[in-house]
């Protein structure tokens, strides 16, 4: 079965970026290629139940198992050796990131208390989003009894996008709350 968001991207989105940037092709429209869910956890080092239990919720919340990232360098101040386990990163791509972008959009977004929209501002200038979410708990997938500590997520939308302009336009064509 194909992906709710996925249909919508190529009955609507497709015509409407292509009308309003001029593209001859349906080929030169953007299109998300994937999206990198990121947790760090920095107190992992003294605390290894915490990254255990990071990875169990990851996992829940994207469907995919996730990949343990390990510490680069060595940094006394931190307490942090070479090699250390201190975060968790998943990327998904197909079927599984239209999922998520759109659990993502259409629940999980929504439960943010106070919720104003996301930041216009979040673009790495080559048409890539990042977004950062204070609380696991937003996803329905996470158990709110089970939580032993509430952590934050990075969640990067990639796309073909050349400029910032046509990688917010796409991205709001796909339902992305942007601020005003």
């Amino acid at each position: 079965m194909t992906p709710r968001m996925l249909e919508r991207y190529r009955g609507d989105v497709v015509k409407t970026l292509s009308s309003e940037f001029g593209y001859k092709n349906s080929h030169q429209v953007p299109k998300v290629t994937k999206v990198v869910v990121n947790v760090g956890l920095g107190e992992a080092t003294q605390n290894p139940k915490l990254l255990e239990r990071a990875t169990e919720e990851l996992a829940a919340i994207t469907g995919q198992r996730p990949h343990i990232r390990r510490a680069k360098k060595s940094v006394s101040n931190f307490k942090l050796r070479e090699g250390q386990a201190i975060g968790t990163s998943v990327t998904l791509r197909r079927d599984r990131m239209w999922e998520f972008l759109d659990r993502l959009v259409s629940v999980a977004l929504p439960r943010v208390r106070d919720f104003k929209g996301v930041s216009p501002r979040a673009f790495d200038g080559r048409g890539n989003y990042t977004l950062g979410v204070r609380e696991q708990i937003i996803f329905p997938e996470v158990d709110y009894d089970k939580v032993e500590r509430i952590t934050g997520m990075n969640v990067t939308v990639c796309t073909t996008a050349k400029t910032d302009a046509e990688g917010k336009a796409l991205l709001e064509q796909l339902g992305f709350p942007f601020r005003t």
